[in-house]
């Protein structure tokens, strides 16, 4: 059998077998000894190693509970049931004819990984009535050094290293990913200007405080997709050691667009609290103003702290090829070399999106509870047919005001549990220039049907005052 170590070594001596270049097995020789049990005077026992697929191991949840409720069950016995073993594999060490436990000099079990695991815990196999077992971490100690598992055990047993394994992107998922983000910015990037054109008619038309946030979201959107176009086509010019001033300055520009498009994420939310809760009676004097010191002024602030500290330079992704072998990614963004990379990088890009986007989260609750509130009182006098096309309306609305407030931010949380859930943030996210484009085309078709409404009746205030909601 491959794969499968099976021969007789002296009891004065420790043992050092290799089942796998995965699995390393050192045996003390105290150990052996208690093998053969206290009368025997062998010099020699048998010792076998080997591994097997962990398929052999899995328990049903209903043969889990059956054994939980058995006497067999032992229940001062740690358990630990999360994650899965490590490559699906279970080393199997058995020596001499006599079970061998609490020992004083433990076993030394190396488990080495090829792939990255957030964490591992080693446990063995404990065997209960009718056939079933469970993990167990009683009797074996963890460590972890690089890419290597390091499992300490006080007996002999069938042995594993649960992990909690981290979403990898393969290379060629890897290259369809970057198709989409790269082909849905650049559509951003020109649905964007688009927009802008479109806001800047409408302001000039009839100036509104919406229009101008809607605006200045916009033209963050705007930065926020050249410049990471920039960032990714820059560093394909650059040698894997080259890093420069001007990849240091377009990582400071994606950082600073970042923090600006969630800046004026969080500032629609707020504008639309106070349409919401103080209705028209709001005047705030120089409102977009500090609405801009806010947006722009908080973001610049960020990033020049930042790039005065040295946080910005050339960053990498690592991810397998087809060779199972690890390629690298490379962007203009967060220098990998800075020390507190990590902490910088979880603020700015996980905490404070995160808040931004449970606030909006919030906003959004509201408005469709003014939706509910609003159509419940006059649902009732509308035909089914007008309800049918309110109905779609209001669905538009809701999914467009999603867009605006950042709400597919949100799905960011997907990318660690599926691969679909990646594909499904990349692109949703890489398209919020198409999306702002539509709503843009909403608003421009909402503003000509209210100007021509107010043509043929002047008195419409009820439909003034929607234009200025849905604004």
């Amino acid at each position: 059998m491959p794969n499968f170590i099976h021969r007789r070594v002296k009891v004065s001596e420790q043992a050092d077998e290799s089942p796998t270049e995965m699995h390393r097995v050192h045996i003390p020789s105290s150990a052996l000894q208690k093998s053969k049990g206290g009368g025997s005077q062998e010099e020699e026992v048998v010792l076998v190693t080997t591994v097997f697929k962990s398929t052999y191991f899995m328990l049903s949840p209903s043969q889990r509970k059956r054994s939980r409720s058995r006497s067999g069950f032992t229940p001062n016995l740690p358990v630990h049931s999360q994650g899965s073993p490590l490559g699906g594999l279970v080393l199997f060490v058995r020596a001499g004819s006599h079970p061998v436990k609490d020992l004083s000099q433990p076993i030394k079990l190396t488990f080495q990984h090829d792939r990255q695991a957030k964490s591992g815990i080693c446990v063995s196999w404990q065997e209960l009535q009718n056939r079933t077992g469970q993990w167990i971490t009683d009797g074996c100690d963890t460590s972890e050094s690089g890419d290597t598992f390091v499992c300490n055990c006080n007996h002999l047993s069938f042995f594993a290293v649960l992990v909690n394994p981290v979403l990898s992107v393969d290379e060629a998922n890897s290259t369809n990913l970057s198709y989409i983000t790269y082909i849905g910015s650049a559509l951003s990037v020109f649905f964007t200007v688009i927009s802008l054109i479109i806001y800047l008619c409408l302001q000039r038309r009839r100036p509104e405080k919406a229009i101008s946030v809607h605006m200045q979201l916009t033209g963050a959107l705007l930065c926020l997709h050249l410049s990471f176009l920039l960032c990714s086509f820059w560093v394909w010019h650059l040698s894997e050691t080259e890093e420069g001033w001007v990849c240091r300055f377009l990582g400071f520009f994606l950082h600073w667009s970042l923090l600006a498009t969630l800046c004026w994420t969080a500032v629609e939310g707020f504008h639309l609290y106070l349409l919401l809760v103080q209705v028209f009676n709001i005047y705030v004097r120089r409102y977009v103003l500090k609405l801009s010191l806010v947006g722009w002024g908080l973001p610049t602030l960020i990033a020049v702290v930042c790039g005065i500290a040295g946080v910005y330079g050339k960053d990498s992704l690592q991810h397998k090829d087809s060779g199972n072998q690890n390629s690298t990614s490379q962007i203009c963004w967060m220098s990998k070399d800075f020390p507190q990379r990590l902490v910088v990088s979880f603020i700015t890009t996980v905490a404070f999106p995160c808040l931004v986007v449970l606030c909006n989260s919030c906003m959004m609750g509201l408005v469709l509870f003014k939706l509910w509130h609003v159509r419940g009182d006059t649902g009732w006098k509308q035909e089914k047919g007008e309800k049918r096309a309110r109905l779609w309306k209001d669905c538009a609305t809701v999914l467009g005001l999603s867009c605006v407030l950042g709400l597919p931010w949100g799905l960011a949380g997907s990318t660690y549990m599926s691969l679909p859930g990646i594909y499904l943030f990349t692109i949703l996210n890489s398209l919020q220039g198409v999306f702002m484009f539509l709503w843009s085309v909403a608003l421009l078709c909402k503003s000509r049907s209210d100007h021509n409404s107010s043509i043929k009746d002047p008195s419409s205030s009820q439909k003034m005052m929607t234009t200025s909601f849905n604004n």
